[in-house]
């Protein structure tokens, strides 16, 4: 499964970054960056639960194919690392997925679905398909 995460992540930046880089990432930032993807995929799902719950199963499976990709690399002395990225990127995805459903601002919950929506494609563009 090692080997699998790392061609999944070459080519990859960091999903603060942009995916098209052409350069492998090393594994302290594999890591995270699978991490990163879990919360963030755990809050579109829940996002998704409320407002589109057929949609659900689709990011459930890929956030359990990311989640599978965190244990195949993870350290096992690194789990309370992963489990703060993990969360921090959840509620950083789900601020953003609420300002975009409940701001009174047109713009500014534009802005938001479209932070909320590529973070989530820069996640599910790691995957194969």
């Amino acid at each position: 499964m090692k080997t699998i995460a790392t061609l999944l992540a070459f080519g990859f930046a960091s999903v603060d970054g942009s995916v098209a880089d052409a350069h492998p990432l090393d594994p302290e930032q594999q890591l995270r960056t699978f991490a990163t993807c879990a919360g963030r995929l755990s809050a579109v799902m829940e996002y998704q639960w409320m407002f589109d719950g057929a949609a659900s199963e689709q990011t459930k499976a890929q956030r359990a194919a990311v989640i599978d990709l965190v244990h195949a690399i993870m350290p096992p002395e690194r789990g309370r690392d992963v489990l703060h990225w993990r969360i921090s990127a959840k509620q950083a995805q789900s601020a953003l997925l609420t300002r975009a459903t409940f701001n009174e601002n047109a713009d500014d919950a534009t802005w938001a679905r479209r932070q909320a929506d590529r973070f989530a494609r820069e996640c599910t563009g790691l995957l194969l398909s």
